[in-house]
């Protein structure tokens, strides 16, 4: 295992990594490097043989081979095709059968012989499974071999479905699935209790003989999983370690997959930096918390023994550095999240002046805004400023269909109570409960359904508002539209969701907006929200001088949280706000206990909320400031 050739810089690294600024480029890089291979083996005459791989990850790989079989002629007709893997058990023209994903994603774009695509068949009888194996392994000896198999990573290190466990010799094989993979693809099935508990899967064997392999990883999801791969040690924990023994091998990522990397993680650990202020921050951070020493007891010899002496040689001593970044983590402490009347604020992270500002908090689905800022939503309220709150989305999809029987059933009999007639809800009511009982994973819901499970997350998003102070009339539901299409995956934006949070940006005209900056919930919801306001306020700003003295600051809490080097406003809850923030939080019943999409967070997300917001307080307090209950995270988006 040759890696003498690596470059100082990536010395951490076992394995050749190429990283491109986005997952665009790196898709039609790769992309490129298929058509390339399928070209040189067409003018020989040969027959290109590929593994493939499924899921979100390669989906623009295949889009740009479309369009080089639409566009520019790439013919897929000496073109052989073996996939990685399939559900079991798994019909082929299942929503979830991989048979049907290939087919709509690749394979009904191109001119590939039928014959010529290979798929493990997930409808055999499992005593047929171990016959069936050994046929698909010979299968592919039988053409060759493969020239180059795709991959992508799980978060549990999987590649195919070699779940940790698994042998670096294995060959294809039935599997079972890890629980955390389940989770992921839950939301594919409507729910872990849906998805199979097996797969057929090549083996890490079988994928060891392709001639060369391309492991590609996109989104700081997989950031931590790829250091493991790339960095970690060789481990059955982590099957992904394995290719670490293949001379063929290279993992394509874009930016934020690659971030946990130690070159750009912790880039001092291994070559000379250019230090800027933020870099500066971050290492001097890092360096406290890796030593578990407050900041101003760091020493000179404490940065030249942890490979920062460049810093202190450059920028230092130590000292100077000490105080520099302990003021600026001090500075972001602020009570006062809309601003300080009458203060002085060139130290604060926000302005003074206007004392009574308009604030506009945006929130995904209709708990964010509580779960993520309650407490800050509360004291902007108690603070006197004039607080909006816009529920971006219905959240409909996340209510379970018990609750919505429940309702109509207090419906009908309070309707009864007042002697109303009844008759068209007890119908609607049935209507209902038959859907129900015979509807199936991930089936779209009645309009009827649907309807009821926004009214009752919009009468929670009320309640939980008014708890925080707010008046009806400063409470907004947008509804975009791209939300609203009763399936778990939902539209593309359209111009009609900018428009309306372009509408209500104009109708309230804030001083603040308060935006979730919390892109790892599994839905997606939030980065498309954001996008959604980013672009907004992009097209105002072009116009309208209001906006010139509106900052946006995003807030995360309910599926991950900031960095404190990336913390811009650190705002501290006593215990009796932390309580406070956890009642508004409870006004949200249908999410309470046992939320829908729980993701791959087991605790409530009170819990999550109030855990993150104390870990946040207690981080400030080990690198030396003042031990407060908890605090809520803010980073300012800047526009130019």
């Amino acid at each position: 295992m040759a890696r003498l050739n690596l470059l100082e810089e990536t010395r951490f690294e076992k394995l050749p990594v190429k990283v491109y600024e986005n997952k665009h480029i790196a898709s039609k890089k790769v992309a490129k490097r298929i058509a390339d291979l399928i070209k040189r083996k067409n003018e020989k005459q040969e027959n290109a043989v590929l593994g493939l791989a499924t899921g979100a990850t390669p989906v623009e790989v295949y889009e740009e081979l479309i369009r080089l079989h639409k566009e520019e002629g790439l013919s897929f007709k000496n073109v052989i095709t073996f996939n990685l893997d399939e559900y079991y058990p798994m019909k082929p023209d299942a929503k979830q059968s991989y048979v049907r994903f290939m087919d709509e994603v690749l394979f009904d774009h191109i001119d590939i012989k039928k014959e010529n695509i290979h798929i493990p068949d997930g409808t055999l009888a499992e005593d047929d499974i171990t016959d069936y194996c050994l046929a698909y392994e010979n299968k592919i000896g039988e053409v060759g071999g493969l020239d180059l198999q795709l991959l992508g990573i799980g978060r549990t290190g999987h590649i195919g479905f070699n779940e940790p466990g698994s042998a670096p010799n294995s060959g294809t094989r039935l599997v079972t699935l890890d629980d955390l993979t389940r989770r992921d693809a839950s939301r594919d099935f409507g729910g872990k209790e849906n998805v199979p508990t097996k797969a057929i899967t090549m083996g890490i064997g079988t994928i060891f003989k392709a001639r060369q392999i391309i492991l590609m990883g996109w989104n700081k999801k997989k950031a931590s999983i790829l250091k493991k791969a790339i960095e970690g040690e060789m481990s059955g924990n982590v099957p992904a370690t394995y290719l670490q023994l293949s001379e063929n091998v290279e993992f394509v990522l874009d930016r934020d997959a690659a971030s946990a990397l130690t070159r750009f993680d912790t880039p001092w650990l291994v070559k000379d930096c250019n230090w800027t202020k933020e870099l500066i921050k971050k290492a001097v951070i890092w360096l406290s918390s890796e030593l578990k020493k407050p900041i101003l007891k760091l020493t000179d010899e404490d940065y030249n023994n942890n490979g920062m002496a460049q810093l202190a040689t450059e920028q230092g001593p130590a000292y100077n550095l000490n105080i520099d970044v302990f003021n600026q983590l001090q500075h972001s402490i602020t009570g006062w999240p809309g601003g300080k009347p009458n203060a002085d604020d060139t130290q604060r992270p926000e302005r003074k002046e206007p004392a009574k500002k308009r604030s506009l908090i945006f929130s995904p689905h209709p708990d964010d805004d509580v779960i993520s800022m309650g407490g800050t939503f509360i004291r902007l309220v108690d603070q006197g400023h004039d607080v909006h709150v816009a529920y971006q989305t219905s959240g409909n999809t996340a209510v379970w269909d018990t609750d919505v029987l429940r309702y109509v059933e207090f419906a009908i009999d309070f309707k009864k109570s007042t002697g109303e007639d009844t008759k068209n809800l007890e119908e609607t009511y049935e209507k209902m409960r038959e859907f129900i009982e015979q509807k199936q994973p991930n089936e779209i819901d009645l309009q009827e359904i649907r309807d009821v499970k926004g009214f009752i997350r919009k009468s929670e998003a009320i309640a939980g508002a008014r708890y925080a102070g707010l008046q009806d009339e400063n409470i907004h539901f947008m509804a975009l539209p791209f939300y609203e299409s009763g399936k778990s995956k939902k539209d593309p934006v359209t111009e009609k969701d900018i428009e309306l949070t372009m509408e209500l940006l104009q109708e309230v005209k804030p001083h603040q907006v308060f935006a979730a900056g919390d892109f790892a919930d599994p839905h997606g919801t939030h980065i498309v929200c954001f996008n959604i306001i980013i672009e907004a306020m992009k097209r105002l700003r072009k116009t309208e001088d209001w906006t010139k003295d509106c900052w946006l600051w995003m807030y995360r809490g309910a599926w991950q949280e900031f960095d404190v080097h990336e913390i811009e406003m650190a705002v501290p809850l006593s215990p009796q706000e932390v309580q406070r923030k956890r009642d508004a939080i409870f006004q949200h019943q249908s999410q309470k206990d046992r939320p829908v999409f729980p993701g791959d967070d087991e605790r409530e997300f009170w819990v999550r909320a109030e855990e993150r917001n104390s870990e946040t307080a207690e981080v400030y307090h080990e690198l030396g400031l003042a031990n407060y209950e908890a605090m809520e995270a803010f980073v300012r988006w800047k526009f130019d």
